[in-house]
């Protein structure tokens, strides 16, 4: 047996902890994790993702912790699976869907458009991406931070533009939380308080049968139309189902409160622990966050404008304000609606006007991302004897070996 000295002692421990593989790259991160801790849980910013997303980053950023999402066997990296294979953002949307009304957009059914017109800001900042040298895939993944949709920004992000995922998913969830300080400035600009002051007639109320069929027509119809947005737009509507179909009450209650707090636990922790120095300190990261503000910007404009223009055709019964609800920052975008208009008249009651294009903007933006897959993603044809058996992973090459003859016997 090998004796060891104090001082051969000493030293092996000291290399064999992070500080003495702890570079500039990790300190930066490791202080960039603690801002947004910071934001998190003293300025409120979005904290059920910025601090799991923040404590993620601090775990990734720990030398020789095993914490990264590149760190084959380590815990995170099982998490980031869940993104790799579009796992974890769908799961998302099945509670989002849970927890959405769509009775405000089905009782005035022209909000549509105001969701609609919002997604103006996705496109614009596609174009801005491109003019900044990013090419057509990276470009799909970082416009779609305009939509204010955390988890469709995953998603496209792991289709489309996997070595961006950190910045669009920071980006993305960081101007969410901003959205009551960058909407109301613009909201204001735009309109007169004439127009702030407009109050809209009370909503008229909705069949349970109305909304039951809902979710099924909007399934069969944007997914035969846009196949590649089926995981995110079908699970919305599945949780939609769950809630208002009236006999699944144990499903609801899962999907809207313990399923989707436990898997954004997985998917912010996931999202973190890409965010390396590797990944994140590049001059890619400030082009990313400073296009995501120009997005939510855009696409309040666009709902804000074209609300004026519904405005002025509708004879002065639609509030403009609604418009900025149209990206789907749900609900807080409905709410900061609802406080510009309150400001201009207390009485003036937006909320449940404002969820129409609220709503119609979760649709909007998975429909957008849904055609940028359409448009850039590279659509795998599997082969389907070796392919069965690499979905097993790494498993003994012998065993492969026979599930794909099995395979093969099944499919001659």
């Amino acid at each position: 047996m090998k004796e060891f000295s104090f001082g051969e002692s000493t030293a092996k421990i000291l290399t064999t902890t992070g500080f003495s593989s702890l570079e500039g790259g990790d300190i930066t991160m490791i202080f960039i994790a603690c801002i947004m801790l910071y934001l998190a849980i003293w300025k409120k910013f979005e904290p059920l993702l910025l601090l799991p997303i923040g404590f993620g980053c601090l775990l990734a950023n720990i030398p020789m912790s095993m914490m990264a999402n590149t760190d084959a066997g380590g815990l995170l990296n099982f998490f980031y699976q869940g993104i790799k294979h579009e796992v974890l953002p769908p799961l998302i949307f099945l509670g989002v869907g849970a927890l959405t009304d769509f009775g405000p957009l089905l009782a005035n059914p022209t909000t549509l458009l105001l969701g609609a017109a919002a997604q103006v800001g996705v496109y614009m900042t596609l174009i801005g991406a491109v003019f900044l040298g990013f090419n057509m895939q990276e470009a799909s993944a970082i416009g779609i931070i305009g939509g204010a949709d955390g988890p469709t920004s995953i998603f496209i992000a792991s289709k489309l533009a996997p070595h961006l995922l950190a910045p669009i998913a920071v980006a993305a969830y960081s101007y969410m939380s901003l959205v009551p300080l960058i909407q109301p400035p613009i909201m204001k600009f735009l309109t007169t308080e004439k127009e702030r002051k407009i109050k809209m007639e009370q909503l008229k109320p909705i069949s349970q049968t109305v909304k039951i069929i809902f979710p099924v027509i909007v399934t069969i119809v944007c997914c035969l139309m846009l196949p590649g947005v089926t995981p995110l737009l079908g699970m919305l509507m599945l949780g939609n189902l769950f809630r208002e179909s009236g006999v699944t009450g144990r499903l609801h209650e899962t999907a809207e409160t313990h399923l989707i707090n436990i898997v954004t636990i997985l998917l912010a922790l996931a999202v973190g622990s890409s965010m390396t120095a590797d990944s994140f300190l590049r001059l890619e990261t400030l082009k990313i966050i400073i296009l995501g503000l120009l997005a939510f910007s855009f696409a309040t404009v666009g709902g804000v404008l074209f609300g004026k223009l519904m405005c002025k055709m509708t004879g002065g019964r639609v509030n403009p304000l609604i418009g900025s609800a149209g990206v789907s920052a749900v609900p807080m975008a409905a709410r900061v609606s609802q406080k510009v208009g309150a400001e201009a008249d207390s009485s003036n009651f937006l909320l449940m006007h404002a969820m129409g294009p609220n709503v119609a903007g979760v649709i909007g933006s998975a429909v957008a991302a849904g055609v940028f897959i359409s448009l850039f993603g590279d659509v795998a044809i599997l082969e389907p004897h070796a392919s069965i058996a690499d979905i097993v992973g790494s498993v003994e090459p012998g065993a492969k070996a026979a599930i794909a003859q099995v395979v093969g016997a099944l499919h001659p």
